[in-house]
């Protein structure tokens, strides 16, 4: 395999927008995500991500018309052509392209009647209007992603989901030893709602003026770095003695901050229902393997 020289970002950006300029069904071109977030430090690996507004999405379906004009391609998948995952579905056609110059283009085609819609995401910068028909709209923001407060029911039911799995999930699934389950349940019903309760954490520290970006990647960022240090910890490998320390902190840290959060905003912390989860995680921990019996 053969690599060659990484196109610079005018060049990419060039070659997105003379590709519409060519094609009479391509009426406009946005450009969203990362590169056009100013809060974002630019690197290497950051996508293009574009989307084409045309009158068609059908004549795009032709893999051998995109990829003669963009280059060689290292990879690529086509979501919308797929049944795993299953496909958006909305009738936008997609490819994921990483090129063999390094360079990626997530690339969407999609009607122009839905550019309303399209715009709404504040993360949005318009790089061709051929007709000049689509809305004016302010340069690129996060405003569309910033950290929202919490209501009484959202903060309830995140306590309750941590909780719960805690308690339930988490106990005799480790248990049983079933390992995949396991790691999937501790990301779902441990990590989600840890994570949301952190996002707020940092709301009321920065008085939700930021976002901490998908998945969480700039959680870092944010936190103070003993919390960081904690929240490092609750990732572990596949060794049992791990994953059993692992979950301690994944509760600690979790009332700590819930505790916050809810003394913040006046909601009150389901400190009964906490304890009885973990004096029963503790309890399981101490089953044999044998048990013929939970009490």
């Amino acid at each position: 395999m053969t690599y060659v020289k990484m196109r610079t970002e005018q060049e990419m950006l060039d070659l997105i927008i003379t590709f519409a300029k060519q094609d009479h069904r391509i009426r406009g071109v946005l450009m969203n995500g990362s590169r056009v977030n100013p809060n974002i430090k630019k690197d290497i690996f950051q996508d293009y991500d574009i989307v084409y507004l045309v009158t068609s999405v059908e004549p795009f379906k032709d893999e051998n018309y995109i990829l003669s004009h963009f280059g060689e391609v290292m990879l690529m998948e086509k979501p919308e052509d797929k049944i795993f995952p299953p496909p958006i579905g909305d009738g936008r056609y997609t490819y994921l392209m990483q090129f063999m110059d390094g360079n990626r283009i997530d690339m969407q085609f999609i009607h122009i009647s839905k550019v309303d819609e399209l715009i709404k995401d504040s993360l949005t910068k318009v790089l061709l209007d051929k007709d000049h028909n689509i809305p004016d709209i302010p340069p690129p923001s996060e405003q569309s992603y910033l950290i929202k407060k919490p209501t009484e029911k959202l903060y309830n039911d995140c306590c309750n989901s941590f909780i719960w799995g805690l308690g339930s999930h988490i106990p005799k699934t480790i248990w049983r030893q079933e390992l995949p389950l396991l790691m999937r349940l501790i990301d779902i019903v441990l990590r989600e709602p840890l994570i949301q309760m952190l996002e707020w954490h940092i709301g009321i520290k920065t008085d939700y003026k930021y976002s901490i970006g998908k998945g969480g990647r700039h959680l870092k960022k944010f936190l103070e770095p003993e919390i960081w240090n904690e929240f490092e910890k609750t990732y572990t490998d596949a060794n049992y003695d791990n994953i059993w320390n692992s979950l301690f902190i994944f509760h600690d840290l979790f009332k700590k901050t819930a505790e916050h959060v809810g003394q913040v905003y006046g909601f009150h912390f389901p400190e009964e229902e906490c304890k009885r989860a973990l004096e029963f995680l503790k309890h399981v921990k101490e089953l044999p393997q044998d048990a013929k019996s939970i009490f």
